[in-house]
């Protein structure tokens, strides 16, 4: 089996995702995508009549965020006809899944060059559920729409879904919060001492001036005491009534009966609403060689696993057990470790449940201090993976992520 060589990842900077309000939230979805995918051109001298694929993550694929992102965006971006795009949803895992689909059509030899990655403007998806809101439409939710298939496996709301894991693992809030302030204390050590400045690449307006060119979701000033000071998130809404009676805590209560769930999530624990995008270049040996271009990591395996959908979050602790042992690793291999905070619990539970360094997970900090854009995290922290692996001198990373409908993909890759 041929090599999946990792060339380059870049990164936008994550905007705040509430229309008009964030940098980026005036721009279109289509404007983020073609940022990175010009930027991974432009650094790496890329003709891009040579690309054999580009496979995109997005979540919400609807208006402006639909129509096969990741095809028109490489049109705007200036991109040959020659380099097709695909675009694909594993909501909240979708970044890394299409890492790990570039990589395995690399990897099968039927391709050499192949650019992943993931946009998601959220700001554009409040802007959706308000127009749906204002025309008497139902918002998305999660489920078949058929009752008998959704009673075999109810899904709740994910926030909810997290306060009841936290209720089932007597995890307290106290420690929830704790992870929430070192999110943000690594966050903010990171940012100052540069160590995203390889990735990042600045937006700009349609007229050139700069749209957002840093950070704009983390909060440094963040405290002990002001995290314990909000209020929990999803207290009301576990009990908002879905249209027939139906509420999210009943959907999790069909399976877990037993459980009263205690509320312990909030804005500062729980990942950030923002936009963003990210792109990574993988290529074969032989086109890397031909094309005069230096490795900077390789993917040694990845895998998906599926967990109960109901609790939704639980997959990520499965997801690395499998891709551990597929690359024939132990976890004591593993130097740094990626974990989405879309939850404090999910991240909390997996470092107990896995019995890890807390030192080498999510060491610049986690999506609780940078926020979440969607289908674009799982790229994002790829890219964050290999540059910690490059300042640190570690040799291997593992990324996974929850997802919607209880699923995690994982990657582990290796510093070359």
């Amino acid at each position: 089996m041929s090599e999946a060589y990792i060339i380059d990842a870049v990164r936008t900077p994550r905007g705040i995702g509430k229309p008009g309000k964030g940098a980026l939230s005036h721009l279109h979805p289509q404007h983020l995508a073609a940022t990175v995918l010009a930027a991974i051109r432009d650094r790496n001298n890329l003709d891009t009549a040579t690309v054999d694929d580009i496979v995109w993550s997005t979540s919400t694929q609807e208006g402006k965020q639909g129509g096969d992102l990741g095809r028109m965006a490489a049109l705007a971006a200036g991109y040959d006809i020659k380099a097709s795009g695909t675009t694909l949803d594993r909501f909240c895992g979708g970044g890394i899944s299409t890492v790990n689909f570039a990589a395995a059509s690399v990897m099968s030899g039927m391709e050499d060059c192949v650019i992943a990655g993931g946009t998601e403007m959220m700001s554009y998806q409040q802007q959706l559920s308000a127009e749906r809101a204002n025309a008497g439409l139902p918002q998305r939710m999660m489920g078949s729409g058929n009752p008998e298939l959704d009673a075999l496996h109810p899904q709740s709301h994910q926030g909810v879904c997290g306060d009841a894991i936290a209720t089932m693992e007597g995890i307290s809030r106290e420690a929830l919060d704790a992870l929430a302030l070192v999110s943000q204390q690594r966050a903010d050590m990171a940012i100052k001492e540069g160590r995203f400045n390889k990735s990042v690449v600045p937006v700009h307006n349609p007229d050139g001036s700069v749209a957002l060119d840093r950070e704009e979701f983390p909060r440094p000033e963040t405290t002990a005491e002001g995290l314990a000071a909000l209020k929990p998130s999803f207290t009301a809404l576990a009990d908002f009534d879905l249209g027939d009676g139906t509420t999210f805590r009943k959907q999790i209560n069909r399976r877990y009966p037993d459980l009263e769930i205690q509320h312990v999530h909030h804005a500062g624990n729980s990942s950030g609403v923002v936009d963003g995008a990210a792109a990574v270049l993988l290529t074969s040996k032989d086109y890397a060689d031909k094309h005069g271009l230096k490795p900077r990591g390789r993917v040694v395996a990845y895998a998906n696993i599926g967990d109960d959908p109901t609790l939704m979050l639980n997959a990520p602790v499965p997801a690395a057990k499998k891709v551990l042992e597929k690359a024939g690793l132990k976890k004591e291999d593993i130097d740094v470790w990626e974990i989405n905070e879309a939850f404090a619990v999910v991240a909390e539970k997996f470092i107990r449940d896995l019995d890890l360094d807390r030192e080498k997970v999510n060491i610049n900090g986690g999506a609780m201090a940078l926020g979440h854009p969607i289908g674009a995290t799982g790229s994002m922290l790829i890219g964050t993976a290999l540059d910690e692996l490059e300042r640190s001198g570690g040799r291997y990373g593992l990324v996974t992520m929850c997802a919607a409908g209880g699923m995690a993909p994982a990657i582990i890759i290796e510093r070359i």
